[in-house]
């Protein structure tokens, strides 16, 4: 005879029971499931607000832009442009390697070269360093003090018209961080001068700013459209954080990319107290 034949003899209740536990009656009641706990609710992911920030702006310019900004932080990048030709950027690393190959010959010609963007003094300081693949070489180790130790200086003429260095590619993230060290470098100082001081037909993007040394560069590429770019080294009571800054209009013109620019430098002053700076 069952357990539970015997409950249902004993008991009306006990037939409740052995009803409402049916597979129990063959052995020991199975405790009732307990409900699923809801899963924690994940930390909500910060907001990157100067990304944010940069998209809503870029998203308003007509051109394609890019801002690379090397601070204690580390070097972060916004927006879609990210490398190409240096242009008359390359002539600040150009000028350390020339001042520190001849000082007393190079001094005049990188006032030239920085503050006019003279490019027939900035050929000089070239042909002062050697033969191309020796004057290279000469500018790269500028730029592996400044801890870019990627960009390789094109030695040879690639494009009628325009100098070799100029058409050296130059990663944006690469520059800003080599612009971050600058005033760390050997006969930096009087290129870093000579960057306060840019002509005023160059006072775009962040030349001019309060503690700002700038040097911008332009050209057209094979297809015409202008690219527009800046490199900069922005200075407080604590160090410097570096900016590079890029921008190719829609229209491909040079005025409409130098618009851009000022967009950008503007956007980096407003958010200039975000990027902590590092001493050398």
């Amino acid at each position: 005879m069952s357990i539970c034949s015997s409950a249902f003899r004993n008991t009306v209740a006990a037939v409740a029971v052995c009803g409402a536990i049916v597979v129990g009656c063959a052995g020991s009641p199975t405790p009732a499931a307990k409900p699923a706990e809801a899963p924690p609710n994940p930390a909500a992911a910060p907001v990157d607000t100067l990304a944010e920030s940069f998209a809503a702006l870029a998203a308003s310019i007509p051109a394609t832009v890019g801002v690379a900004v090397a601070s204690a932080d580390g070097t972060r990048l916004f927006g879609n442009w990210s490398a190409g030709p240096a242009w008359s950027t390359i002539k600040v690393p150009l000028s350390i390697a020339a001042l520190r190959s001849e000082p007393e010959r190079a001094g005049a010609l990188v006032n030239k070269a920085i503050i006019q963007s003279d490019n027939a003094a900035a050929e000089q300081l070239w042909a002062m360093l050697g033969d191309p693949s020796v004057a290279s070489r000469a500018v790269e180790a500028v730029l592996h003090d400044g801890k870019d130790m990627t960009t390789v200086v094109q030695s040879q003429r690639v494009r009628d018209g325009y100098s070799a260095f100029g058409q050296t590619d130059w990663a944006m993230q690469a520059q800003a961080g080599f612009a971050a060290r600058l005033p760390c470098l050997a006969a930096a100082g009087p290129v870093l001068d000579d960057m306060h001081k840019l002509a005023a037909d160059q006072q775009w993007g962040l030349a001019g700013a309060d503690g700002v040394a700038a040097k911008g560069g332009w050209g057209p590429g094979v297809d015409g459209a202008y690219l527009v770019r800046q490199l900069a080294t922005v200075s407080s009571p604590s160090g410097t954080f570096g900016v590079a800054l890029a921008a190719q209009s829609d229209g491909g013109t040079y005025d409409a990319a130098v618009a851009a620019i000022n967009r950008l430098g503007d956007w980096v002053k407003q958010h200039r107290n975000e990027f902590p700076a590092t001493p050398c």
